[in-house]
């Protein structure tokens, strides 16, 4: 059975030392919000906060009395990190069979969570052997250590050597108004024609992060768009995506309760196709050829 996810999922990467340094009972208060919120998924890497945040999230989880079956949990493998934590010389990527069964073993140890419902490579290496993958993948199948497999940061080509067709579940890329080559490029295209779930992170883009002629003209339209639709300009981004038919699945990464809140509540806003168009042309800067 395929895992079903939220519409929103939450990552949690700035829950631990990248980021809030949450404690024990801060990411349980947390993570009974996002579920209360309606956000059941939660997506990971092993490489969050050197190594450590799946741990911490693991003993949350375990404290916090959540079903296991009542959440679904995403993690990622593959990034060799140079960190306090592994004797890595330099960064680089590992993708050989033995190395992702152990990746994930652990990665499901630390999270306490007895599987993974989705297990994404996390990002394409020029290294990368298709059989390895598959006889790990296969591997970790067969034990029901994980449901469903994907990619993270992978192109059309990069997918296609993997092989897609009944095999990627998922690929979690980078997506958003002021980053949307992926409508362009043909990636979210073969991902429709290959029923390939999209995700995508840093769903906001820049608009927040930087001032400049492109943010300028995106805060000048939401300025309007937030009292036609009585939203947030994080929840009209947000909508923005999950417009798109190939059914985009946004990775929010705040770790404030209201905007969590308002995030999950953004699946409930009918962009009109107009509005999207006017969001698209205020990003690009110019009318649609």
């Amino acid at each position: 059975m395929e895992p079903k996810f939220s519409k929103i999922i939450q990552g949690c990467m700035t829950w631990g030392a990248w980021g809030k340094q949450l404690p024990k009972n801060e990411m349980v208060s947390l993570l009974k919000h996002c579920i209360d919120a309606g956000i059941t998924t939660f997506d990971h890497a092993d490489i969050y906060g050197d190594y450590t945040t799946e741990s911490e999230f693991g003993a949350a989880l375990s404290e916090s009395g959540v079903a296991r079956d009542d959440i679904q949990v995403i993690s990622k493998c593959g990034i060799q990190y140079v960190g306090e934590t592994r004797d890595n010389e330099i960064k680089h990527y590992q993708y050989d069979a033995d190395y992702i069964i152990w990746s994930a073993e652990k990665s499901i140890a630390d999270l306490q969570c007895d599987y993974l419902d989705l297990l994404l490579l996390h990002r394409p290496s020029p290294l990368m052997d298709r059989d390895e993958v598959k006889k790990g993948v296969a591997h970790l199948m067969e034990r029901e250590l994980i449901r469903s497999f994907g990619v993270s940061n992978f192109t059309v080509s990069q997918m296609q050597l993997i092989d897609s067709r009944e095999f990627i579940y998922a690929n979690q890329i980078e997506f958003s108004l002021t980053s949307h080559q992926a409508m362009f490029d043909g990636t979210l295209d073969f991902m429709q024609l290959n029923a390939i779930t999209p995700m995508c992170w840093s769903p906001l883009g820049k608009l927040f992060r930087e001032d400049d002629d492109q943010t300028q003209r995106i805060h000048a339209l939401l300025d309007a768009l937030t009292e036609k639709y009585n939203a947030s300009k994080d929840q009209l981004l947000l909508a923005w995506i999950l417009k798109h038919p190939a059914g985009i699945h946004p990775v929010v990464g705040t770790t404030s309760k209201d905007r969590i809140s308002l995030a999950a509540e953004a699946a409930k806003i009918d962009l009109s196709r107009v509005d999207w168009f006017k969001m698209l042309v205020a990003s690009q800067g110019h009318k649609v050829p």
